[in-house]
């Protein structure tokens, strides 16, 4: 489903990421692991077309993304790929159902089928007693359950997520985890995931290690 063909990228000398390539399969839920500074982030974020890579390409179903102009791109990525940060970052004076329809209302789909959809993956992710709440008034859960949320909200075919556990506790580390496997059942979602965690990286379907910028 996505193919990462020598992608390579660099910050001026700083070469952070040599001749990768790497394929993700349909529905699979691939961890990304290894030490910081490894590169990680970097190429999460070219999968994500966040970023532009120096060179190689990245292609989504048979689409090679890395040739897309940026108005194409950002309605590529709105379309497409969820995201989901280890920072929620979530919008203070929004409440938790506004916060999820952004991403829908940013492409063209009206109030009250955006809210409709939002109450629904709401209901599944448990959080239908907080659709009002402001985020101030949520729990660190409660919270990244709101940002995987909105992550859905467009029926991406893709989410991507950075370190998503990086601030739960344990409990709610393993609720997130365990939900990301549910979402894939439900939805039949890939998921490419950044972590540290140790548990997360056991469970998923392929673990990807990378150190100094390559992929072992």
């Amino acid at each position: 489903m996505i193919e990462v063909a020598g992608i390579s990228k660099s910050f001026g000398e700083l070469q952070v990421l040599k001749n990768i390539s790497v394929t993700i399969n349909k529905g699979e839920i691939a961890t990304i692991v290894g030490p910081s500074g490894a590169g990680k982030t970097t190429l999460l974020q070219i999968i994500g077309t966040l970023l532009k890579p120096t060179s190689g390409d990245v292609t989504f179903n048979g689409l090679n993304i890395s040739r897309l102009t940026d108005k194409q791109l950002a309605r590529f990525r709105n379309g497409n790929i969820g995201f989901v940060f280890q920072f929620h970052h979530l919008l203070p004076e929004f409440s938790a159902l506004e916060n999820v329809c952004i991403p829908a209302f940013i492409g063209g789909i009206p109030k009250t089928e955006a809210e409709k959809k939002a109450r629904e993956i709401m209901g599944f992710l448990k959080l239908d007693h907080r659709l009002d709440h402001k985020p101030n008034e949520l729990s660190g859960g409660e919270q990244q359950r709101v940002a995987v949320a909105r992550a859905l909200i467009n029926n991406p075919s893709v989410v991507l997520a950075d370190e998503p556990s990086g601030n739960l506790d344990t409990v709610h580390k393993t609720e997130l985890h365990e939900l990301f496997f549910k979402l894939r059942d439900k939805y039949n979602q890939t998921f490419v995931i950044v972590t540290h965690d140790k548990e997360l990286a056991a469970m998923s379907d392929r673990m990807l290690k990378m150190q100094d910028g390559k992929m072992l």
